[in-house]
């Protein structure tokens, strides 16, 4: 019997019709607009067919010969030129030759298209390391080209040496190269595609159902999760995406372009990418797990930082305190509930007036409440912002100091706004209107006058100046950065919001608007409707950054990653410590410097389960410190989905509470049943630091992810490519929220491994220590119990007994729990920790950190087990506490609590707290000071060994 696929069918379709198939187009009218008259007026082709059961399909697409012909040019080149008789460029003129080159760094495939017909075509300078990545396959990516030295279409694939599917293959053509329009399209090797960022995604995999059109420039937006698909950009961008083949393999794909661009997703699959701006930089991860290809990743963007340890604690924070009152008392009814707390936030509302580095009137005691809150081993995160008010002091010391700030271009006539402030009557800075109560300036982060004598900019010097001077009247401990996309009120608009300042005006016509009004403005601006602009809420494009090198056109989505980068510089020069910096805005690499919340979500069941989808993204991203705003800031939660919120967000590295201004507080306190809740899971949470502190450890060190899918273990196990309901704590630890109204148990997936062996130990109320059947289990989750939570066996997770600090957590003695695979009498697993002091800076002069490190190994025969034990790393002088506890699942023997002994001497156990449990093959060893980890001898590995019979 003849079956047709979907896509044959269209294929047949097509070739009836005498056109391109619909599930294989490329759109030739990508902007508002599109009809018969419109797209064959530019030399499309218009298909008048409406297919109401596929309405996304482009009924006005390419003709299939867009493109180019290939040369030969100097070794390892290849010199385009635009293909005779080509559609033409509607949005510029195409580029006469470009130039294509590949190179491989380590196991990366860099694919770069340079323009010649532009001298210093603009590229981010965001510094990435590009380190050679590694891989645990041999096989190499080869760079194919197609057509070199016809007049045929040029095309390249890309694949593995060994074969197999193609990563990119762009014979599907449509290859545009101008200065302000640049497009290139390719089959994909299979649906399952991955992340592409900032937005809010309502499953983890791409839908290739339908043709969909993602914009990414960064943008002060709020994300929409009700709305059936919003494709809207959020604050970041990130254009790279992970893909899984059909065999289980996985690559990876990364754009380097900070101008605006989308990305289109259709149905053959194919994929389309179009910016307005820079060059093609195309990179090649080949994996073959989707782990290592975000390992690959970072390699190249370079790995993220290390949070301060008290940062993975609980936070509390709202918009619209308003007096140091409310803060005291939102944090009294928390710690009186006994619910753990490490973060006190403050808002924009401790500021005088909205203004950077300024204490208002009704937060005066805020410098003795910080330190009182220190003494309770408590931290505190401030709010700033980087739009600076024109008229007081920090601004004055900026222009002292040589500072830089956004500008407008010295051909441009700089508006009266600036001759009402002294300090700006005679500059050609660009002033906006943010939060202050008069114009503001926007610091140029991207500026390169480089101080004599110093390895940092004129601004980046006066800006860790300011946050200096200020710690030493109140001492912050953790920085969070807002509104840095950038963002800014009223611009082209009638008003600001704020009386008698007057808005922002670019030049959106006349002979200064070609960067304002470029032909081609991507859905960054379509989506928004008629009205909007690129410099809609921001700055205008043709203002100059990068001391007068860049145009904002160029470089906006840099400006979050750009201020993340200085502000890190500035909390250890004012703290002297780690601490942590949060960013709203970010951008490849910006993992290095800054963590990153999901923004201004709303109080909806809808953005509790897209939050879980975006910090699995995030992790992607290179950015594991990630969270949403616990509860919603938006609106108000209910009582339910506030306590569902709470369960969920203990499990986020980034931990926060956090809401709007003008509605009733909702830290956790405020509902006895939520405060029961978020105190079992953060509880449960602190138990286990230590091992989400090592995650992040790895992470830094190699470049891993912390929070993960389950595809990422499970990529052959094609019931996880959907999966997006459930997350992982590195390998081990699978977490299965409660995201719907009303339930009281959850669906979960376990899978069962490629060898059917794996094994899953409850760790939460239900069936603590027994093992779940592998497949789909419905779990109980009532309100009243922790939301499920499993770890897999052949791991050994480090914990420590938690406390309401992680200040007071962190002396106490540690754990391991060892969570056995394999038959009886040849059981595993395996784990690692990673402990320091929690806040030392890394060296100033390599970066690195001062740590130690542990490897531990259970093994088992009939007779006995052991575990071994590692020392790797030290650091001289670090208190570390004693191994005190080791609990065991799945050990299905009767141990001999006299026989434990420690490289063959004999240990004494707290009898009254030791046990076995043969119901559920659970052990239980207690002793003070059982094993001191710092004198274990780092060459060679010690043995905790005992006897054990069966049972």
């Amino acid at each position: 019997m003849l079956r047709l696929t979907c896509l044959a069918v269209g294929l047949l379709l097509g070739a009836i019709n005498g056109q391109i198939n619909q599930f294989n187009r490329i759109d030739c009218y990508p902007q508002p607009g599109a009809n018969q008259q419109t797209c064959q007026s530019r030399g499309c082709i218009w298909d008048s067919n409406f297919d109401s059961s596929h309405p996304t399909v482009p009924l006005c697409y390419l003709p299939t010969d867009t493109g180019y012909t290939g040369a030969n040019g100097a070794p390892g080149t290849y010199i385009l030129t635009k293909k005779a008789g080509s559609f033409r460029n509607p949005y510029g003129t195409d580029s006469g030759h470009v130039i294509v080159s590949s190179q491989l760094i380590g196991k990366t495939l860099n694919v770069r298209f340079v323009d010649q017909s532009f001298t210093n075509r603009y590229e981010p300078p965001i510094g990435i390391p590009k380190n050679p990545s590694t891989s645990s396959s041999n096989d190499v990516l080869q760079f194919n080209p197609v057509n070199v030295g016809n007049q045929n279409l040029f095309s390249f694939t890309v694949t593995r040496a060994s074969k197999g599917p193609n990563f990119w293959d762009t014979s599907i053509g449509g290859l545009i190269f101008s200065d302000k329009y640049i497009q290139i399209a390719t089959l994909l090797p299979s649906q399952s595609i991955y992340g592409f960022g900032e937005a809010i995604h309502p499953s983890i995999k791409h839908d290739f159902s339908r043709y969909t059109t993602w914009a990414m420039f960064a943008r002060d937006e709020a994300p929409d999760s009700a709305s059936a698909l919003d494709t809207k950009n959020l604050y970041g961008v990130h254009p790279f995406y992970i893909c899984v083949e059909s065999d289980g393999k996985a690559h990876g794909v990364f754009i380097l372009n900070s101008n605006a661009q989308e990305v289109t997703t259709g149905m053959a699959p194919h994929l389309v990418y179009r910016t307005i701006g820079g060059m093609l930089d195309l990179y090649f991860f080949p994996g073959p797990t989707p782990e290592e290809v975000v390992n690959q990743y970072l390699a190249l963007i370079g790995t993220p930082m290390l949070p301060a340890y008290w940062s993975l604690g609980f936070q509390l924070c709202r918009w619209g305190y308003q007096s140091l009152q409310d803060i005291q008392a939102a944090v009294g009814r928390t710690q009186a509930a006994g619910i753990p707390l490490d973060v006190v936030f403050s808002d924009i509302d401790y500021m005088n007036h909205d203004e950077d580095f300024t204490t208002g009137s009704a937060f005066a005691g805020l410098s003795q409440y910080v330190d009182q809150l220190h003494t309770q081993g408590l931290h505190v995160t401030l709010i700033f912002d980087p739009a600076i008010e024109v008229d007081y002091d920090t601004f004055q010391r900026g222009l002292n100091t040589g500072a830089r700030f956004i500008e407008w271009p010295a051909s441009y006539p700089v508006p009266s706004t600036n001759s009402l402030y002294p300090m700006t009557a005679n500059t050609k800075i660009m002033l906006g209107a943010v939060w202050p109560d008069r114009h503001t300036a926007f610091p140029d982060f991207l500026d390169e006058n480089i101080t004599q004598g110093e390895m940092s900019s004129a601004t980046d010097k006066w800006w860790a100046g300011e946050f200096t001077l200020y710690h030493s009247k109140i001492k912050f401990d953790g920085i969070w950065i807002d509104m840095n996309e950038p963002s800014n009120f009223g611009t082209n608009q009638a008003s600001t919001g704020h009386e008698g300042i007057a808005p922002l005006a670019c030049p959106l016509t006349g002979s200064n608007n070609a960067l304002d009004s470029p032909p081609f403005q991507t859905q960054a601006v379509y989506l928004f409707g008629n009205g909007n602009y690129l410099s809609t809420k921001t700055l205008c494009m043709l203002g100059k950054t990068g001391g007068g090198k860049y145009n904002f056109y160029d470089t906006k989505s840099l400006y979050g990653w750009s201020e993340a980068r200085a502000t890190k510089k500035a909390l250890g020069q004012a703290t002297g410590k780690r601490g942590v910096v949060i960013s709203r805005s970010t951008f490849p690499s910006a993992g290095r410097y800054t963590g990153h919340w999901l923004g201004d979500n709303t109080a909806r069941w809808e953005d509790l389960r897209t939050s879980v989808i975006g910090a699995m993204e995030f992790n992607f991203f290179g950015i594991p410190y990630v969270g949403s705003d616990i509860c919603g800031f938006i609106g108000s939660p209910t009582e339910e989905l506030c306590l569902r919120w709470q369960q969920m967000g203990a499990f986020h590295p980034f931990s926060r509470n956090h809401n709007i201004a003008g509605t009733p507080p909702q830290d956790p306190a405020m509902w006895p049943s939520v405060a029961a809740a978020a105190k079992k899971a953060l509880l449960f949470r602190y138990h286990y630091l230590p091992y989400l502190y090592s995650l992040h450890y790895d992470a830094t060190l190699y470049g891993h992810t912390v929070l993960r899918p389950l595809f990422f273990e499970f990529p052959s196990d094609r019931a996880t490519l959907t999966l997006d309901k459930q997350f992982l704590w590195g390998s081990a630890f699978l977490i299965t929220p409660v995201l719907t109204q009303g339930a009281n148990s959850v669906d979960g997936y376990f899978p069962s491994g490629v060898n059917n062996d794996e094994v899953w130990y409850s760790i939460y109320d239900f069936n603590y220590a027994q093992a779940t059947p592998p497949g789909p289990n419905q779990l109980p989750a009532p309100v009243t119990s922790m939301i499920p939570v499993h770890v897999r066996g052949g791991y050994i997770l480090p914990r420590q007994a938690p406390a309401t600090t992680t200040t007071a957590a962190k002396t106490n003695p540690f754990e391991l729990l060892v969570a056995i695979k394999g038959v009886r009498g040849a059981g595993k697993a395996q784990g690692q920790l990673y402990w320091d002091d929690g806040e030392t800076l890394p060296s100033a002069v390599d970066g690195t950190y001062n740590y130690y490190k542990w490897n531990f190994a259970y093994s088992e025969t009939p007779m006995g087990a052991q575990l071994t034990l590692q020392r790797v790393n030290t650091v001289n002088g670090m208190s570390v506490p004693t191994l005190d506890i080791i609990e065991l699942f799945g050990y299905k023997f009767s141990p001999s609590f006299q026989s434990f002994a420690l490289d063959g001497n004999p240990l004494t156990l707290d009898m009254s707290s030791s046990f076995y449990n043969a119901s559920v093959n659970q052990a239980y060893i207690k002793a003070t000071n059982l094993i001191d980890l710092t004198k274990l001898n780092s060459a060679t590995p010690s043995v905790l060994s005992w006897r054990h019979t069966l049972m």
